[in-house]
């Protein structure tokens, strides 16, 4: 179990490797809808409205590789065609691979939900310019200027125990209760899906459900 301590003395001394878990057989391959719409307990950001016929529930890692090119790649397009028209709910969930990757996730969080995404959009954008720096903090850093965050915001967000024990919270439950051992994983009505899907994947899931 690696302290906040632990990890930022690991997050300013040593390069960020992006850990990526080994695809293995899904344990069960369908979770209670139910179940999985209990928020952790920093609650949901979702996007999309709360009735919608769909809801995708991602979770990732601010330090995967799959789950970059997804948001560079497939979630804007998602995003546009299905969440914007009302149409699909979508959540993403934090299951940080490694503390870096959780330090990523408590500064998306430090400043309100309207900013989640878009933080979220920046770092996954900008990956391999911070994650893979030979001091990513500081990169890390440099980068969450960009976001309006100060030295002493962002210092502050990373010092925030309650706010570091939360995002692990969310990470233990989809490994305890939903089995996730990858990044990506995504659970589109409680259906598991693995890996990162393109858009065509995913629309192949949400068309029948929706009628279209």
């Amino acid at each position: 179990m690696i302290t906040r301590r632990q990890a930022l003395e690991l997050l300013g001394t040593a390069a960020a490797t992006a850990l990526v878990l080994t695809s293995l057989p899904a344990l069960a391959q369908n979770v209670s809808p139910a179940d999985l719409a209990v928020p952790g307990p920093l609650g949901d950001v979702a996007l999309g409205p709360a009735d919608a016929k769909v809801t995708i529930i991602e979770y990732a890692s601010m330090t995967c590789p799959h789950c970059a090119a997804f948001h560079q790649e497939t979630w804007p397009e998602l995003k546009k065609r299905w969440v914007d028209t009302g149409k699909v709910r979508f959540v993403l969930r934090e299951f940080p691979l490694d503390p870096l990757a959780t330090a990523g996730f408590m500064l998306a969080r430090c400043d309100g939900e309207n900013k989640y995404y878009p933080i979220v959009d920046l770092l996954f954008s900008q990956q391999r310019a911070w994650a893979y720096a030979e001091r990513p903090l500081d990169a890390l850093r440099q980068m969450m200027k960009q976001a309006g965050f100060s030295q002493e915001k962002f210092d502050s967000c990373l010092k925030d125990q309650k706010l570091y024990d939360a995002v692990n919270a969310v990470k233990n439950r989809g490994m305890d209760v939903f089995k996730v051992e990858s990044t990506p994983t995504f659970f589109i009505n409680g259906q598991r899906h693995p890996g990162n899907l393109s858009i065509d994947e995913i629309e192949k899931v949400i068309k029948p459900i929706l009628g279209v």
